[in-house]
């Protein structure tokens, strides 16, 4: 397993909250919109509410395919928040199926899921090529 965050302080406590966990994730400090992993070397990748972030999702996710080793699955836990950032389900399935054929979306209104009710458009989607 290996987690990317382009803050030190993310990396930093990333690597507390891991101690104990064998093997040992490893914990790189990079910009998660160009990875510096090699090519077709996970079966997953999970992007948690970080695609709409970056400054060109198109490219951060075509980079995040191509980590996935074949069959790979590609997950990804996303919204569009009560602020009007982010990324509408839609949308996401969209630019997700401009990449790969097999595109599920499932939405992820359980209020337990946040701790108590929510009004953002939150959603799951998977793909296995």
């Amino acid at each position: 397993m290996t987690g990317i965050d382009f803050s030190p302080e993310m990396v930093k406590r990333a690597r507390v909250k891991a101690d104990g966990i064998d093997p040992l994730p490893l914990f790189v400090v990079a910009d998660a919109a160009n990875p510096p992993l090699p090519a077709a070397s996970f079966d997953v990748v999970l992007a948690r509410h970080v695609l709409w972030a970056m400054p060109d999702p198109a490219a951060s996710l075509a980079k995040w395919i191509q980590l996935l080793a074949p069959g790979g699955v590609l997950v990804l836990i996303e919204g569009r928040w009560h602020t009007g950032v982010g990324l509408t389900a839609s949308d996401c399935a969209q630019l997700v199926s401009q990449f790969r054929d097999d595109v599920q979306l499932q939405a992820l209104d359980d209020p337990s899921y946040w701790g108590g009710p929510t009004t953002d458009e939150r959603y799951l989607i998977v793909s296995r090529h």
